[in-house]
């Protein structure tokens, strides 16, 4: 599967003088790639044959992989498609996306499964890999799922769009008990959510303020669904991955204390829960709702220090674009999600300049952690004979967000007016310069990804 791409001409690629951080270590090194590998690493490299690439005074980092994108096709179009949210992604330095089942139609049968992979071989300018969607009644089609090419099994315990909220307790626990491979869950308890939902539509109508969202989406919410989610993974063994965590509460279900190739249950953050509070809300209004909401600041404090002391393994995005006139609503007509792989990267580096995160532990979280969660082949580290994933960051270039440089096709973002003290410079995917000088230059560089399982 890993050769489902188009035809490009590769070039030998020497990328000359960068400090590359990689594996913990900071490092002036170079790197040669040729095809789709990195062939040598050394700390000099002379090859009159390659391109050169001027990396002095800019970091070199391994491409980000984001393990919970929407890229809406098909069926939701309006909003995004694989093509230009791919363009978006590599712009910011994810060189690989793991994209969810709740298109339309569902991803619930292999045929459906196979139809996205189909789009993105044509399309796709980062690398990708597509979950396999579960509901209450398609337990025989998950089953039939190839771990070796095939990213995960996503399950909504909480809601969703079709028939992809899957609550019938029979159905969990033979998925859990029965599905080989990783499942990622999306964990808010549906009966609470509507029972706050009826309380606050009886309160305000239709026109309840968006700083309630966290209490109707509530702490209580998500920590029901994922306790109920670790205990059937520890009852049958599964290999569980939580997404989008976003309570302190929940951070009491996860391990630090052995490392992340032993864990069977594994957690992720993202950037929004990451960056934002329910501070924001009176200023960001509906463009900061997701599911699950942004929380208080103290539950993003805590959510901080799990990424640092390894509760939480992994920094995603569950990019989920809308359009601006869907998101322009009351609470209840505005639909959950915002774009964010453009800046992913770029934010988790401010956070680094104000002292929050190291760059080594940022590298961790969005490329080497997501590899080794997944088991994915020779993706997420800067080696020899692995695939050329790589981003160079200018830090000393700048970049403010506005609507004239975002790439995704829903045109907006909630970073609008954020000035960034890095910039990305180029991202290389699979051995090709996919973005460069401010410029997506590729219509298709990814490949589809394989896994070591």
């Amino acid at each position: 599967m890993e050769n489902e791409r188009n035809e490009i001409m590769s070039e030998k690629i020497l990328i000359k003088g960068g400090l590359v951080i990689n594996e913990g270590k900071r490092e002036h090194l170079d790197i040669l790639i040729d095809g789709t590998a990195i062939i040598k690493i050394a700390p000099s490299i002379s090859d009159q044959t390659a391109k050169e690439i001027n990396a002095e005074g800019k970091l070199v980092l391994p491409g980000c992989i984001d393990d919970q994108v929407h890229f809406r096709e098909p069926g939701l179009t309006h909003k995004a498609n694989i093509g230009t949210e791919s363009r978006a992604a590599v712009a910011g330095g994810i060189t690989t996306f793991m994209e969810m089942p709740n298109t339309i139609p569902n991803a619930l049968t292999q045929e459906l499964l196979q139809d996205k992979y189909d789009i993105a071989s044509k399309t796709a300018v980062g690398n990708y890999s597509f979950f396999m969607g579960a509901s209450n009644d398609n337990i025989e089609e998950v089953l039939k799922t190839d771990e070796k090419n095939v990213c995960g099994v996503k399950v909504f315990m909480g809601s969703s769009t079709g028939n992809m909220l899957v609550d019938a307790e029979d159905t969990l626990k033979k998925i859990f008990s029965e599905v080989p491979m990783l499942i990622a869950t999306h964990c808010e308890d549906e009966a609470t959510i509507r029972k706050n939902l009826a309380e606050y539509k009886d309160k305000f109508g239709e026109d309840v303020p968006m700083k309630y969202h966290p209490i109707i989406r509530s702490e209580e919410a998500c920590y029901l669904s994922s306790s109920l989610a670790a205990d059937l993974a520890k009852k049958y063994n599964t290999r569980l991955h939580i997404l989008h965590i976003s309570t302190e509460k929940e951070l009491s279900l996860f391990r630090n204390d052995i490392p992340l190739n032993e864990k069977r249950i594994t957690a992720e953050a993202c950037i929004h829960h990451l960056w934002f509070s329910d501070e924001d809300y009176d200023k960001k209004g509906t463009h900061i709702k997701w599911n699950p909401a942004v929380k208080k600041a103290s539950d993003r404090d805590a959510i901080w220090k799990a990424v640092l002391d390894n509760r939480i393994d992994i920094i995603a995005t569950d990019h989920a674009p809308h359009t601006l006139e869907e998101k322009t609503n009351t609470y209840f007509n505005a639909p959950s999600g915002g774009p964010l792989v453009q800046h992913a990267l770029l934010a988790m580096l401010e956070k680094e300049k104000d002292g929050l995160i190291s760059l080594e532990r940022i590298v961790e979280k969005m490329a080497h952690a997501p590899a080794d969660c997944f088991q994915v082949t020779k993706r997420g580290y800067l080696r020899e004979g692995y695939f050329a994933d790589l981003v160079i960051v200018d830090p000393q270039d700048k970049l403010t967000v506005n609507k004239s440089n975002l790439l995704y096709k829903c045109g907006w973002s909630p970073f609008e007016g954020t000035t960034f003290s890095n910039k990305i410079d180029t991202t290389i995917v699979s051995g090709n310069i996919a973005y460069q000088n401010d410029t997506v230059c590729t219509d298709k560089s990814g490949m589809r990804l394989t896994f070591e399982r």
